[in-house]
């Protein structure tokens, strides 16, 4: 390294001075100004030093990055590592391409029909495609099955499709017929009783007041209904409303004892049509509420559980045990059909829990779109006819 100094009157001029001599890299360390002396009175002209560092060329030299050789580099060790990891990563992956037991059990697979053919086998498949579950399936479809002499193997002995399915669901499914069955019977008038329980937003009211209409405007009976939701925002306005123009007894009623007070003073009616609060399955509090409320008629209440057709099987069915823990379940009350093109949920949760069903929603109109269940009706929705 070495330090020249320019001189001159001109700093411009001094600068392309210094890098015509030692080239464009130079480093300008500093720069002095002087004043020349003339006369005692008069100020002299001003001079500039320019101090320049020179740079040995070998300072000039940066090192030279060979991109190839580093792209070569970093190649081989990525192809280290995925020649490492590779193996645990196909682990992986079949590992999680592996189907939990209880999907495998919901898919089926042909190993599992290989003891049906022909129609029966289409039949399951197309029951397996409305969400059913593969052995609801089986055990349904069986029912409607005679042995083929030539495959020795289960095929349908029955016209069609549906009069197989309705001859199973004969079988494996209990009905309760509508709410008013043998009243007409000639046996002894008895009040009834049913409370609608289920989650929120599964259209309680509305289905409540559904079966309302049908039993005050077709069957003329003597109906009150009886709101203990007293907690949702506009639940018992919209209730009263309804009950308003079917012209009949609307209580709201949050404790249990005056509850039993109000239902003996309509023992002269023939229905009592309790409206319950929405609550989740999973809040035990709330759902220790509303069995405190009903816990003084609890041996003349019929719980009608409101469940979605929307739902999913596994959430359904977990509904459905919850509120058994707190309630004696009368029958399932299926809603929002009309919601869903796979409502595998009408064989699945009956089968499964053994629960009777009642009626279905196919929609919102009051009170028309209500139907009482029977095999036929729950065949018809499965095969979407």
């Amino acid at each position: 390294m070495e330090i020249k100094v320019y001189e001159g009157y001109d700093l411009e001029e001094l600068i392309h001075r210094a890098k015509a001599e030692l080239g464009d890299d130079i480093k300008i360390l500093h720069y002095e100004t002087v004043e020349e002396k003339k006369f005692w009175f008069l100020r002299g002209r001003k001079k500039y030093k320019l101090f320049v560092e020179t740079i040995e060329e070998e300072e000039l030299t940066e090192p030279v990055i060979k991109f190839e050789e580093l792209l070569e580099k970093v190649e081989e060790l990525i192809d280290k590592k995925i020649r490492v990891s590779l193996p645990q990563i196909a682990q992986n992956i079949t590992q999680s391409q592996t189907v939990p037991d209880h999907i495998d059990n919901q898919c089926g697979s042909v190993s599992q029909f290989s003891e049906f053919t022909g129609d029966a086998l289409h039949l399951i498949n197309q029951l397996i495609n409305k969400d059913v579950f593969p052995e609801v399936a089986k055990k349904i479809v069986k029912e409607g099955c005679g042995l083929d002499i030539d495959t020795n193997k289960w095929d349908l002995n029955t016209l069609t499709e549906k009069e197989a399915l309705i001859k199973g669901i004969k079988k494996y499914i209990k009905f309760t017929g509508a709410f008013d069955n043998g009243d007409n019977d000639g046996g002894e008038k008895r009040l009834k009783i049913y409370a609608f329980i289920g989650p929120t937003g599964v259209g309680k009211t509305t289905n409540l007041f559904k079966i309302a209409s049908y039993l005050v405007i077709e069957k003329k009976k003597k109906v009150a209904v009886i709101s203990t939701d007293t907690f949702k925002v506009g639940a018992s306005h919209q209730a009263r409303t309804y009950a308003n123009i079917l012209n009949i007894p609307f209580y709201s009623i949050s404790e249990s004892k005056r509850l039993k007070n109000t239902v003996d003073e309509l023992r002269n009616f023939d229905f009592i049509l309790i409206d319950t609060v929405g609550r989740s399955h999973y809040d035990y509090w709330r759902l220790g509420e509303i069995k405190e409320i009903l816990s003084s008629l609890e041996e003349e209440i019929n719980n009608v559980l409101t469940i979605s057709c929307n739902y999913k099987n596994d959430d359904a069915l977990e509904v459905v045990y919850k509120y058994q823990t707190f309630f004696p379940i009368h029958s399932i009350f299926f809603t929002k059909v009309d919601e869903t093109l796979k409502p595998g949920i009408l064989l699945n949760l009956p089968v499964e829990t053994k629960i009777p069903v009642s009626y279905i929603s196919v929609g919102q109109r009051v009170p028309e779109d209500i139907k009482v269940l029977t095999p036929e009706v729950i065949a018809s929705y499965i095969m979407g006819s």
